[in-house]
């Protein structure tokens, strides 16, 4: 579907497809064996703006807005959900923050590096006891001269031990109101007191890196602080706004991957002496799956163009979330089926695409979540 894109949005495209057809496609395998982290990837990535799409050009970025965006993430997720993955959580979680956040000088000292991919980003939420519950996060932020002392752990965090800097999300009004009680700051690689912990030997995304984040009595200045005391829990669900429709972004790519992956198949298997494609049970297949990657792109496009117009998407992007990562799983379990006994081999791209799509229900808020958020948006219209 085309969407009515602009030349420059088809040249995008085109761009990201060749791209991620050049540089990401011969990589995928031995990346994903070794969990390795494409680090030259994302160098090359950077070169192209895809570090900054989203951020104005006086901070290092593209300067383009978030259809833009969303096709850059689809192509790249069409070969590799790692890549795809990173990328989004560099764009739409930590530098996204910083930018949304920030002040000028905050701005300027991180912002710029980042979405010219000079360093990479990492966003800390998520913790061992709070995962959908967010505002139940344990680790603290303890006021004293200058600054604040961190102390806690997160888990699950994207680019958690390669990330050059992080946005961490820390309570520092214990005795504060629920979810007024959390801020945001930025803790530099290097810092005391701030180390990688365990890295997860993860089912799909495997060169995707994710690990712990360790902070132990770990000091940061005030100018680390992003906004004001008490607003980091606020800041942290605008800005998973944004990051749900990045991962819409990557399940309409897994999609799509696990479609064109199965239908390319489907057309060179033999079997009764004719391609499997022209067996009505294949066909019926591959049509369900068009059909609801079709839906599954209407509403992540109709979210990134609505963030691009008003920025107020939390319905939208909800919605978008939801039906592409339970579309893109249906894709994915679809294309292995379809490839039969080769679908379970790593000679094949279809295994891969069935491990790699189940972040797509889970990160950035799972689809119970996704329920929970639009069900709450409708009542309260």
């Amino acid at each position: 579907m085309d969407f009515a894109f602009t030349e420059e949005q088809r040249a995008i495209r085109e761009a990201a497809r060749e791209f991620a057809r050049r540089e990401i496609d011969p990589i995928v395998d031995e990346h994903d064996e070794a969990q390795r982290f494409p680090r030259e990837v994302m160098s090359k990535a950077a070169e192209l703006g895809f570090l900054g799409v989203i951020f104005p050009e006086e901070y290092g970025g593209a300067g383009l807005g978030y259809v833009e965006y969303v096709t850059v993430i689809t192509e790249l997720s069409k070969v590799d959900p790692s890549v795809g993955i990173s990328v989004a959580a560099h764009n739409s979680l930590c530098t996204n923050h910083i930018f949304k956040y920030g002040d000028e000088p905050q701005r300027r000292r991180w912002v710029v590096p980042l979405a010219r991919g000079e360093k990479i980003g990492a966003w800390a939420l998520t913790e061992a006891g709070s995962g959908s519950d967010a505002a139940a996060a344990r680790t603290r932020a303890r006021k004293v001269e200058g600054g604040w002392v961190l102390d806690g752990a997160k888990t699950f965090i994207t680019h958690g031990s390669v990330g050059d800097l992080c946005v961490v999300m820390a309570v520092s009004d214990p005795d504060g109101p629920r979810g007024h009680n959390m801020s945001a700051f930025v803790v530099e690689k290097g810092t005391p007191g701030y180390r990688s912990g365990k890295k997860e030997n993860k089912l799909g995304i495997r060169a995707s890196d994710t690990a712990e984040v360790i902070l132990e009595e770990c000091f940061v200045p005030d100018e680390n602080l992003l906004g004001e005391p008490g607003e980091g829990f606020k800041q942290a669900m605008a800005v998973l706004d944004g990051g749900r429709i990045s991962i819409a972004a990557l399940g309409l790519g897994t999609a799509l991957g696990a479609f064109e992956t199965a239908r390319a198949y489907a057309r060179e298997r033999q079997q009764f002496g004719r391609p499997i494609a022209e067996f009505q049970a294949i066909g019926f297949t591959l049509a369900e799956m068009s059909t609801r990657i079709a839906a599954a792109e209407a509403l992540t496009f109709a979210a990134a163009a609505e963030m691009d117009r008003t920025g107020r998407v939390t319905l939208a992007a909800s919605e978008a979330k939801l039906m592409t990562g339970e579309v893109a799983v249906f894709c994915a379990e679809r294309g292995v089926q379809i490839h039969g006994g080769y679908g379970l081999v790593k000679d094949y791209r279809a295994e891969k695409f069935y491990r790699d799509v189940k972040i797509c229900t889970i990160g950035e808020g799972t689809s119970e979540v996704q329920r929970l958020v639009i069900a709450r948006q409708l009542l309260s219209a």
